[in-house]
């Protein structure tokens, strides 16, 4: 019998372990779950105002019924935890469109010819081109299970919400705490073809198809600064005395797959001798995903990029330089609001190597970097609540700023069969901030003409 593979079960065993919370009887906490309509949506349908609302019979001296309020509070902390989350989620590498196979034509046999020992990159490019006339076609599987979001673990998230008017103190002091585990995890199938238009300019097209998870599972808990009377902020409780509730479980999740946003790629050689190469190009990105649902960006965006390669030997080492343009989106706002903002730019850059171990067999080693410039990011903080016995909650805070972060990639390519090639990939995270997965795993295959 064949084992189970454990990256497959790895969503399979999150999501059953979110429906287990969900579904077990808790008698000392009340539940509430959310659907999203849209999976851009979630948190708000959670923390927003048909989700984690306090309630309150307080009487004011004018006779009406005080409401608490604690929804502004909920929906600023929370939309831009939104904003950090999803515009990352939405900006994922694809695999490289790059050919395994790459031909040159050889005046004096009146052939074409291999121009490297090695087949090539997997996540990152080299100079050389595929030849006029050839054709490459690829199919790759990657999957991200996101661990922390600028160095805060996903799984344990904090967050403070306040009255309104805090700083007037009095019951107003009292505020609702939050433990917070947060999942994130995209599938993605990406099929590339590759054109050799002339024997220097080649054609590539990228179709990612996407599957995104999202889910929320909220421990909230009424902190009674300023007040005594639990009818004055509660949360609806049947098991609790008088229905007056000060702890409740807020969740909510979402799935949803299509089209991501498709990727036009022209690339020219524009040195090609001794052994080196160096070629230039641009990625054009169409905003074909829905971004509502976190399958794509929502945005035009351009990646104008230079390439250095090189063959000494069995190794064949590059460098790749691109600057990530995007346009506006939905996404880098409230997307509620039906507004748009920019999201940001992007520096990446690439150094590695092939090593071409066999006529059959090569290795590929790629240290990966980015910096993501003016993007919301995530802090952790201490939260102070005044009065006679001041408390001190762990909470988060936020603010624009620019994101650096380091991976890397090891991988292989086999020729398993003449003109055809199976790629295995593994991508790391070795430092800095942004959307992080410890590990991501690629698995693909790719034909050469």
């Amino acid at each position: 019998m064949q084992s189970p593979n454990p990256m497959r079960m790895k969503p399979l065993i999150s999501t059953a372990a979110l429906l287990m919370v969900l579904i077990t009887p808790h008698l000392a906490v009340a539940q509430q779950i959310q659907t999203p309509g849209k999976l851009a949506t979630l948190f708000e349908d959670v923390f927003g105002p048909t989700g984690l609302v306090v309630n309150s019979e307080a009487v004011l001296p004018d006779g009406t019924t005080h409401s608490a309020h604690f929804n502004s509070a909920f929906q600023s902390n929370f939309t831009q935890f939104n904003v950090a989350l999803v515009s990352q989620l939405t900006a994922l590498p694809l695999p490289s469109p790059a050919s395994g196979f790459t031909y040159a034509f050889d005046s004096a046999t009146g052939t074409f010819r291999r121009t490297t020992r090695s087949f090539g990159p997997i996540l990152a490019d080299r100079a050389e081109t595929i030849g006029r006339g050839h054709l490459s076609v690829g199919f790759n599987y990657q999957y991200f299970s996101f661990d922390s979001l600028d160095g805060v673990d996903l799984s344990a998230v904090p967050a403070v919400f306040t009255h309104d008017d805090f700083q007037l103190g009095g019951g107003r002091l009292d505020v609702v705490t939050t433990a917070n585990s947060v999942e994130a995890s995209l599938t993605q199938w990406t099929g590339a073809i590759t054109y050799g238009i002339t024997d220097r300019v080649d054609v590539s097209l990228a179709v990612p198809i996407v599957r995104t998870t999202l889910s929320v599972l909220s421990n909230a808990q009424i902190q009674r600064i300023g007040t005594v009377d639990p009818a004055v902020h509660f949360f609806h409780d049947e098991t609790a005395k008088g229905g007056f509730g000060d702890r409740k479980q807020f969740a909510g999740s979402g799935t949803a797959s299509g089209v991501g946003d498709l990727i036009v790629r022209v690339k020219a050689n524009a040195l090609r001798e001794s052994g080196r190469a160096l070629a230039v190009g641009v990625d054009l990105r169409m905003p074909t995903g829905d971004e509502k649902d976190l399958l794509g960006s929502g945005a035009l965006g351009a990646k104008p990029f230079a390439v250095f390669s090189a063959s000494v030997g069995r190794l064949s080492p590059r460098a790749n330089i691109a600057w990530q343009w995007n346009g506006r989106s939905a996404l880098a706002t409230d997307v509620r609001s039906g507004g748009k903002g920019e999201l940001p730019d992007q520096l990446l850059y690439v150094v590695g190597t092939d090593v071409g171990v066999s006529d059959r067999f090569s290795l590929a080693l790629d240290l990966l970097g980015q910096r993501v410039y003016d993007t919301p990011l995530l802090l952790a903080r201490s939260f102070t609540v005044g009065g006679p016995s001041p408390r001190t909650f762990a909470d988060i805070d936020f603010r624009k700023g620019t994101i650096d972060a380091l991976a890397g990639s090891a991988g292989l390519k086999i020729n398993v069969a003449p003109h055809v090639l199976a790629n295995f990939n593994l991508r790391f995270s070795i430092a800095g901030g942004g959307l992080r997965d410890r590990l991501t795993p690629l698995v693909g295959v790719e034909f050469g003409s």
